[in-house]
């Protein structure tokens, strides 16, 4: 099968080679900024950005694409183009390229890209057809293997970490700073851990609330964060601030609170930053007493968790594979069918020249011959163009638009018929 030509390309970085500063680094603050920027380059462009990654997908060319990020002062990102770039975002769906592995937060986060793209005008067809076939495949991938049984959001490997580093939460006291997504799943995951309290703090104190009735917990506001800082035994926050929320000097004065009488030293204080862009300010892991973790500290998690399913991982690469031979077979049939669309109105067009200059041969002819004229054309035309047909759309949809090219040219302009496999 030929390689099809699939306008989509896609850039940016991820977990695989990056940290959390160069993730952050590469980060567009301002989304609709950004895309406004972007329509004026793309026939369609949308922005994913999460904690572990950020990529930009286009209805474009992969040079475009690089020559726009290149100009926003961007660099070191990988770059998938055609098949590669489908290939990569139906695995991205499955949860095959995430830190942990077959988490279910990718799908939420792709359907939010597109709306925002749509929001701001910048979805065209072919992209919202693209990502919306990659979720589908995502949730069959789920559906019809375990990948995601057992599997653990960032939000809970943040409280696996924890528990990890003090030994059993139980007992402990836990702040969650972010009421979003990520502040629910942590939140969910904490409520196992019977912890002796559990505080919620955001920036809005009512979406606090919701969140700690939900759970059980303790709504705080956020002018009182260093004072349950202070209480607190973990500390876990991921709110989608753009700046820093936990200030060094405030986090130091906070930690003096926390000091033994006799050894003089604060109680210790585990600090898990799994916001993106960072919560924690720089500096903050070195007060005496904080033990500062960030997503890059995660990795670990997924590492243990993945041999469990990596027999499901090599399921869903198999039926990613399937699934995106499918989709492809559908793009190159509705190219087929736009080139062949070309060529029967092209038709159409002589049938009808001819049919009326039959009609001015015979002078006056009746409404039954006119018919018979009619429908004679019609007919001859459909048979003459069967075989054609056959063939535009059979090398359509094995991908060689080229030869399909050429047959059409052949037949609409009496252009010579090259071999288009000596072209490749």
């Amino acid at each position: 099968m030929h390689e099809p030509l699939v306008p989509l390309a896609i850039a940016g970085v991820s977990h695989h080679t990056a940290n959390v500063t160069t993730i952050e680094s590469f980060r567009f603050a301002g989304e609709e900024e950004f895309l406004a920027a972007a329509r004026e380059r793309f026939a369609g462009v949308l922005l994913l950005q999460t904690c572990n990654r950020v990529e930009v997908v286009v209805e474009g060319d992969q040079a475009s694409l690089r020559d726009f990020l290149d100009g926003n002062g961007r660099k070191d990102y990988f770059i998938h183009d055609g098949t590669g770039a489908l290939r990569h975002l139906f695995a991205l769906a499955s949860g095959i390229d995430s830190m942990i592995v077959g988490e279910d937060q990718i799908l939420g986060q792709l359907r939010k890209a597109l709306t925002d793209a749509q929001e701001s005008g910048t979805a065209s067809s072919f992209l919202e057809t693209c990502v919306n076939k990659a979720i589908h495949v995502g949730i069959e991938v789920r559906r019809r293997t375990l990948i995601n049984r057992g599997a653990v959001s960032i939000g809970s490997a943040a409280v696996q970490l924890a528990e990890t580093e003090i030994g059993t939460l139980a007992g402990r006291h836990i702040l969650v700073v972010g009421s979003g997504e990520m502040g629910l799943l942590v939140a969910q995951a904490l409520a196992a851990k019977n912890l002796t309290a559990m505080y919620v703090a955001n920036r809005t104190y009512g979406r606090a609330e919701i969140l700690a009735n939900k759970i059980g917990g303790k709504a705080v506001r956020m002018a009182d964060l260093y004072h349950y800082i202070t209480l607190s035994d973990v500390v876990i926050s991921c709110t989608s601030a753009p700046h820093p929320v936990i200030h060094r000097q405030d986090l130091a004065r906070a930690m003096k609170d926390r000091c033994w009488p006799v050894e003089g030293h604060p109680r210790p204080l585990l600090l898990i930053d799994i916001a993106q862009p960072r919560d924690v300010e720089d500096g903050a892991g070195s007060i005496d007493g904080v033990r500062l973790f960030t997503i890059d500290d995660l990795r670990t998690v997924n590492e243990q968790t993945m041999s469990t399913r990596k027999a499901e991982a090599d399921r869903a690469h198999g039926f990613v594979e399937a699934e995106l031979a499918i989709f492809l077979r559908h793009l190159n049939r509705k190219n087929a069918d736009e080139l062949l669309g070309a060529l029967h109105t092209w038709a159409e067009t002589v049938r009808v020249r001819e049919r009326e200059r039959a009609l001015a041969r015979l002078g006056t002819a009746d409404d039954k011959t006119a018919a018979i004229i009619d429908d004679l054309t019609r007919v001859l035309a459909r048979k003459l163009l069967t075989d054609a047909t056959f063939s535009v759309r059979s090398s359509a949809e094995e991908g060689d638009m080229p030869a399909a090219h050429a047959l059409v040219k052949a037949l609409t302009t009496g252009e010579p018929l090259r071999d288009t496999r000596r072209q490749e």
